[in-house]
């Protein structure tokens, strides 16, 4: 599996880093970490270049900071991947975060990028990338929020549509095998906005049940979680209360039941849960 990797030199690209090397894939893993130098915020407005008189000496040293930085990140992710004993090369370009990290993505790829970045003093913003990334991107897209750790508890969040089995089809294919993946739990979110009515019930019972099966075939242990509520504030509140290390969840989704779109759900999910998420294309 090909990993793109978000770097900027913060803590977040470090720990996409850490994820890209510990996350418990099936296949070998092989990494491009991309650091993009933005030079797009020293230019005036409404001006192709990044002049304005009187300012000149600030720009030049402004670049050369820029640059001098950018020397330094390179120099460290080299030393981090080598650390961490992933194969690969560091990438360092000219251009927007989001665009430069999508520039090297593929399908079938995944890239791995912080939840924030740098302050935005040095303007490497990671943080308004990630939600971009997210919705751009023609792979699955994990939102790192953590330093790495442990995949003990995957949170799963299904509604029947297309994008749901791909993310349950990830839990089956792409992760390692059940036995090498010890006391790991998958919990099943389906969340459904009227739960009240019998054959809406029964509806998600059937749902549940093709997932759990597969699931529990594969040797999983799995815990379903029905709710009745906004989907996006449901898989929040149950990853906390069930101390998820992980959210898997597909990129787009419509739901049996009314017009319950993960696609627009994944992108609030990755803002406001207080673990890492995984957005399966």
């Amino acid at each position: 599996m090909k990993i793109v990797i978000g770097v900027d030199g913060s803590k977040y690209g470090r720990w996409a880093a850490g994820w890209a090397a510990r996350l418990p894939v099936a296949t070998p893993v092989r990494v491009t970490a991309v650091h993009a130098v933005d030079l797009t915020y020293l230019k005036a407005p409404f001006m192709s270049e990044p002049v304005v008189i009187g300012n000149e000496p600030f720009l030049r040293a402004e670049v050369r900071r820029i640059e001098d930085l950018s020397r330094r990140v390179v120099r460290e992710t080299r030393a981090m991947l080598s650390s961490l004993r992933l194969t690969g090369k560091v990438v360092c370009q000219k251009g927007a975060a989001a665009t430069t990290m999508l520039r090297h993505a593929k399908r079938g790829d995944l890239i791995a990028v912080g939840s924030r970045g740098l302050d935005a003093v040095d303007r490497f913003l990671l943080g308004s990338v990630s939600t971009q990334v997210t919705l751009h991107a023609p792979c699955s897209v994990l939102i790192v929020k953590e330093a790495p750790r442990p995949v003990h508890r995957i949170l799963a969040a299904v509604d029947g549509s297309t994008a749901s089995e791909k993310a349950v089809r990830f839990v089956l294919q792409d992760l390692l095998p059940q036995w090498q993946l010890r006391d790991t739990e998958i919990i099943l979110v389906h969340a459904m906005p009227l739960l009240k009515y019998p054959e809406v019930k029964e509806a998600g019972k059937r749902l549940f049940k093709r997932y759990a099966d597969k699931l529990v075939k594969a040797g999983f242990t799995v815990t379903e979680a029905p709710r009745l509520g906004r989907p996006a504030d449901e898989i929040i509140t149950v990853a906390k209360q069930k101390q998820a290390d992980l959210i898997v969840m597909g990129a787009k989704g419509l739901g049996a039941v009314g017009r319950f779109f993960l696609g627009s759900v994944s992108t609030k999910v990755v803002q406001h849960s207080s673990c890492s998420a995984l957005a399966v294309r």
